[in-house]
């Protein structure tokens, strides 16, 4: 191990101690696979956090750090943005879930209809998981079919995790009926909708990710899916006014059947929603997509308000902008420190993946648990990735770097030293699935 560096044994004591209370009562400790210690070395990271504000939160040990995880996305204006909890107290005033929908159900969709393209008509859930599955509910409905073609990540849903390594509970019946594709590859998606001709109700993907679509694969999948009788379905779940005003679909100039939508929509607040076409919406009458919840109105005043913001201030130019000079400023740090064999960055300014190479004697999971390591050490949260919220500025970039500029060293040593092992504090992170 590198001496040089702080120990990190008594950094984590309070999350350490909390997490055998938390998992006494709650498996794994956490509700999300990815915030859990399945994700974040237990003792060479913080596991809970107690308070956030701006692009920073406070671990149980007090420690602070910028948040790059952003609640994974879900935070598009920064932790506890002043004017979002404004309206949220004013909504609390006038009540929180009623016995008839509320007018802020209307304003909202309104709001949505006005700006993503595909919109017609909106129906709310609360996790991306809800309208990724509404959607499809709504995609059979209307063609009568039962297969679904995907790619990407669309939730925890049987018709999508089935088709990961943990599908552990869902039927096999349910397997049967959902389809993976390659991203980028038109012939591959023609030749999987014709293998089981007029049997696909759907086609169903995240318009981006990481890797850009080639020049007309957009249109192309739309073409495609409307030429086998299938409908083309946007997971926007994490894009979704993020990448551009009207969401990936306004950026790249295709308008797909239905959309979800969910992390951009309410700065943490828990809201999604299904926006699409009004004559496939219209089935919403008809098929059973109800929660009791569906209208809570303390989401929807914070959405009212994130839109009205983001619109106003021109949130996403700013992000964009402090994005790519993420992005600049992360490339000429791998240059420097000789790294540009092992690290990369790709995906949208607004949320970037890094890209770690598998090295002899140390897999890209290894490679990750040093990152998690010598980057949360130093106040700097993330598992591999830049989300960033309107709270981030050049500042909050250069803070950033500057730990990098103390991170990169020690990894291209451990790599180097022919023993990475003993560089790490605990034991390598494993996968969870393959999500992309």
């Amino acid at each position: 191990m590198d001496d040089s560096r702080p120990s990190n044994s008594r950094r984590y004591t309070a999350s350490v101690d909390f997490l055998k209370r938390a998992e006494a009562v709650i498996p794994l400790g956490s509700q999300t696979f990815s915030k859990s210690r399945t994700q974040f070395p237990v003792g060479a990271a913080p596991l809970f956090v107690q308070r956030a504000e701006g692009p920073y939160f406070w671990d149980l040990d007090g420690n602070r750090y910028l948040d790059f995880a952003c609640s994974l996305g879900a935070i598009t204006l920064g932790h506890g943005d002043p004017e979002i909890k404004a309206a949220v107290v004013r909504q609390m005033d006038e009540g929180v879930l009623f016995s008839l929908p509320n007018p802020i159900e209307t304003r909202v969709a309104e709001m949505i209809v006005e700006r993503i393209p595909c919109a017609e008509k909106v129906r709310f859930g609360k996790n991306g998981s809800d309208a990724t599955a509404g959607a499809v509910r709504l995609a059979r409905a209307y063609t009568g079919r039962e297969r679904v073609a995907l790619c990407g990540y669309h939730g925890w849903q049987d018709w999508y995790i089935g088709t990961t390594a943990r599908n552990r509970g869902v039927p096999e019946s349910t397997r049967t009926l959902s389809h993976t594709f390659p991203y980028n590859d038109l012939e591959a998606l023609d030749r999987l909708l014709a293998s089981h001709k007029d049997e696909f109700a759907c086609v169903i993907m995240e318009p981006v990710a990481f890797t850009e679509p080639t020049q007309g694969y957009l249109q192309g999948v739309k073409d495609i899916a409307h030429k086998h009788g299938a409908l083309l379905i946007f997971d926007e779940v994490v894009t979704g006014l993020r990448y551009a005003p009207g969401s990936a679909q306004e950026l790249y100039g295709v308008t797909p059947d239905l959309c979800s939508l969910g992390k951009g929509l309410a700065n943490g607040f828990p809201l999604s929603a299904i926006a699409g076409r009004a004559d496939v919406m219209k089935l919403m009458e008809e098929i059973f997509f109800s929660f009791t919840m569906g209208g809570e109105a303390i989401s929807l005043a914070a959405t009212e308000a994130v839109l009205i913001k983001s619109k106003r201030e021109k949130t996403l130019d700013h992000i964009a902008a402090t994005g790519t000079y993420l992005i600049e400023r992360f490339r000429a740090m791998v240059e420097k420190h000789n790294l540009g064999d092992v690290l990369s960055i790709s995906g949208h300014p607004s949320w970037t993946l890094i890209g770690m190479k598998d090295q002899p004697g140390a897999d890209a999971f290894a490679l990750k648990t040093l990152y998690i390591q010598e980057t949360c050490r130093r106040g700097l949260f993330s598992f591999g990735v830049h989300f960033l919220s309107y709270a981030f500025k050049k500042e909050h970039v250069d803070e950033a770097m500057a730990i990098y500029d103390e991170v990169f060293p020690i990894m291209r040593r451990a790599i180097d030293s022919g023993d990475f092992k003993s560089f790490l504090e605990c034991e390598p992170l494993v996968p969870l699935f393959k999500v992309r």
